[in-house]
Order: structure tokens, then sequence, then C-alpha cells
């Protein structure tokens, strides 16, 4: 303890310290400990205590450097704190796992003393550091956030965090958006309708939604889907939809068939077409409401086709039956079922006779092969047991689930029906009477089958993913002539 006194009460004892920098292993580890020590007590070296604090942080001995990353919060006072995040940010591009541990533990640290002061280091080498540096600390806010308590993550602060996110999503790419979006939608600051409509403009700006789209470009489609990705959660009766979905009506649906899929093994088609069903329950009013009914509709009709031909002997013309698509009819049946509810008379005023009926009789055909497909999985069901039980019980209960729209067979059309897309939860509700169905509710489709409830049978159902990719061709494209 003399020793300790005599340093105190002497500056140019502090300055061997420093020194010691420049020593040998054991020198660097007693300065590693002693320089933040008594770092407070001589105010004039603070500069210097750091630049040989921040040596020590890079030396070649990685125990050495853990020791002076451990001992680095101590220097994060007043003014010092922006420097001592912004060390610890750049520190982060370590590839030593526990040495990188050590960083996120001393970034953690010097948050509780000074949360703002911490992000703006971490922002100043996202912004202005290297590639690394930024990717790391992007990461680190991303799962770091979420965990700090809210006397730490106070309402200035997360503010702050979206101030400064805004500023870093003028220029970045897909990965970091996705991370970037992440941070800034657990703020409890934006867990408001306000607050949501402000991250929906934040994407919309992303999303590049005032120029038209260009089908070739992989990047422009994956920018595309990725920002419907992070929007699709943030839309809700208060929190609208409608630019997205008037968007994907004008500029992707006549371009569906030439998009170019920024991966091998995505449906692209498919996918965009579930996100448009996913976010059409949530469209506010749309100015060309009709003539985005009429490009569902026409994409409708590309996808359920007529029924084969008959010649004299009653068999079929063709070789082969029509191939039934039911992923992508459900996406757009739902699509067209959700906006058909703002403009009911539109199959009655806007559409003419003859589409009408031929829209019907596709519409019953593919009921028809619905049907017939449902009875030969549950055929194929049987002597099947475990998982594979458990799968194919779950697709046929969900392919039931189209029976829904059979509303649209009333004269006039209905809009009625509540559906539940087949890859969704079914949401829990109170239990009820049960409601004898209505000749109406029957439908008129040929099927003498009972209209499915769209209450679960059960408490929990298990969520069927509709076939995509290589899979789709064994149940997307199910040929009935079989």
């Amino acid at each position: 303890m003399n020793v300790l006194s005599f340093i105190l009460q002497h500056k140019d004892a502090y300055q061997v310290i420093l020194d010691g920098v420049k020593g040998g292993p054991k020198e660097k580890r007693l300065a590693a400990q002693f320089i933040p020590k008594f770092f407070s007590s001589f105010p004039e070296l603070a500069d210097a205590a750091i630049n040989a604090q921040l040596d020590l942080c890079e030396d070649e001995d990685v125990s050495i450097r853990r020791q002076a990353i451990k001992e680095l919060p101590r220097f994060a006072t007043g003014e010092n704190i922006l420097r001592v995040a912004d060390i610890l940010t750049q520190l982060l591009q370590t590839d030593d796992t526990a040495e990188f541990n050590q960083v996120n533990a001393s970034l953690i640290s010097i948050f509780k003393m000074d949360a703002k002061g911490t992000l703006g280091g971490l922002f100043s080498q996202i912004l202005q550091g290297e590639d690394i540096v930024r990717e790391r600390a992007i990461k680190f806010l991303s799962t770091k956030l979420k965990s700090l308590p809210e006397d730490v993550m106070t309402k200035e602060v997360e503010e702050y965090v979206f101030a400064e996110t805004k500023k870093v999503l003028e220029d970045v790419t897909g990965e970091e958006f996705v991370l970037l979006m992440r941070i800034v939608s657990g703020l409890r600051v934006l867990q408001t309708v306000n607050g949501r409509q402000q991250l929906v403009e934040l994407v919309v700006e992303q999303a590049f939604l005032e120029q038209a789209l260009n089908p070739a470009d992989p990047d422009t489609v994956d920018r595309l889907l990725q920002c419907t990705r992070q929007a699709l959660p943030l839309f809700s009766k208060n929190v609208h939809s409608t630019r997205f979905v008037t968007y994907f009506c004008e500029h992707v649906l006549p371009n569906l068939s030439t998009l170019t899929s920024p991966v091998a093994e995505l449906d692209i088609q498919l996918e965009v077409l579930k996100l448009l069903a996913e976010m059409s329950p949530f469209c506010g009013d749309m100015e060309k409401l009709e003539a985005n009914l009429n490009m569902l509709f026409t994409k409708l009709l590309e996808y359920m086709p007529l029924p084969p031909e008959e010649v004299e002997n009653g068999e079929n013309s063709a070789s082969e039956e029509p191939k039934l698509q039911f992923s992508y009819v459900e996406c757009l049946l739902f699509s067209f079922h959700q906006l058909g509810k703002k403009l009911p008379d539109f199959l009655l005023d806007k559409v003419d006779a003859e589409r009408l009926k031929d829209f019907k009789i596709r519409l019953q055909y593919f009921a028809r092969g619905l049907q017939v497909y449902i009875r030969q999985l549950r055929v194929a069901l049987q002597g099947k047991t475990g998982d594979a039980l458990k799968t194919e019980e779950v697709t046929a209960v969900d392919l039931e689930s189209l029976f829904s729209f059979q509303d649209l067979f009333h004269n006039p059309p209905s809009y009625k029906s509540t559906v539940t897309l087949s890859w969704k939860p079914v949401q829990k509700t109170e239990a009820v009477a049960p409601k004898r169905p209505s000749n109406e509710d029957m439908g008129s489709g040929g099927s003498t089958k009972k209209q499915i409830s769209p209450q679960p049978r059960r408490d929990a159902r298990q969520i069927y993913n509709p076939p995509s990719g290589k899979y789709s061709a064994s149940i997307g494209n199910f040929n009935y002539g079989e």
C-alpha cells in the first residue's frame, strides 16, 4: 500500500507505468491492470493512458489483449465514452473467439454506463468504418439491444437508435437491411400505430415502389421480396398494405412469368403470390381497384384450366388432363376474394357474361379435381404411420379449406367466407355454439360435400406449407387423369 500511495502522489511514477507497455510480457500485464486503476488520478495524462491501453489491446499476445480489453470500460468516463466505444467497436473484427466475447462483454458494460455515448461509437464505425467492422457492429446491435433493460434503453436512447439507423439505411446491402429492420422493429417506442407506420414508410423508401420493376434483374426482385417480407408483420387494420398490394398488381403480376429468381431453388412465382395473399387483407382504399381486380382475375384464369373436351365416345380428346396447381390458385383466389370485398359487383358489372361463365366452369372443374385429389390422398394414407401420416393428414385438411371460396359460385357472387391461408396458423377463437350451414353456405359447385368450417378442427392445428420448388411437381402439378 505504501508503493500505491507513492504512485498516486507522483505523476512521474504513473508515467513509468505507461512506459511499461513497451516492456516485456510481465510489464505489459502489470500495465494493463494499473493504467486503468489509477487513470482517474492523472487527468492530464488521460490521452496518453488511453493510447497506452490501446497499444496493449493490439499486442501480439492474445492474453495481454484480452486483459487490456477487459479493463477498457474503466476509461469510459465523461467525454471518453465515445472514444472507448469507437475503439471497442473496431476490436470486434478479431477472429479469436475468447477475445471477441470479451469485446462484447466490455461493450455491454459501457452500454450500462452511457447507452447513447456507446451507440455514438458504434454508429460512427457503421457509417465510416471498414466493412468487417460495420458488419459485426450491425450484428452486435441486432442481437444485444433487445436484451438490455428499459432503464438503459430509455425513450431518448431508442429515438437515437431510430434516427441513426435511418442514416445507415441510405446505403445498405440486403442482409444489412434485414438486420437493421430487426433492430428498429424491436424498439418499444415504435410499438404503436404511429410507430409501425413509420417503420412501413422506412421500408417503402427501400423498396423503390415509385420505380417500374425490372423482372430480369435478380437484385431488383430480391430487394422487393426482402422489403415486402420486412413490411408484412407491420401491417394491420390500422397500418395498410395498399402501396405494396398496388405495386404487386400493377408491376409484378404482369411480369410474373418473367421474374428472375435471386435464389436458384426458390419458386419465385409462388413466393410472390404468397406475399401478395398475406398482404391483401390489410389493403386500404385503392385508386385503381377495378384495374387491379381485373389483373388478379386474369392471372387467376391463367392458373385455372378449362376441363378437357370430350369426343363422341365420351373420352377425353387430350392425352393428359390439365394439371392443377393448388398453391398458385389458393394465393390468387384469396387475394381476389379480399380485394373483391371492396368492389362486390365486379364479377357482375365489370366482367362480361361469357367471361364470368368461363370462370365458373374453370372454378367448378378445379373444385372437382380438388375433391378427386383429396380422396386419392386419403386412400394413400392407409397403411402409413408416424410423421408421414401426420403430414399428409394436415395436407388433406388444408386443401379442403379451398372449398371456402365456393361462395363465388353464388348468384350474385358473395365474399362472406372467412378463409385462412393454408400455410398460416389458424387463430384460436372463443368457443361458440355450432351453426347449421344454410343452403347458400353449401355452394353450388357441383359438390355434395358440406362447406368446410373456417374454424380449426382442434385447438391447435399443424401448419401446412404449400409445395414449392423442386417438390411442386409431385403435388402442385398432380395429373388427375392417372
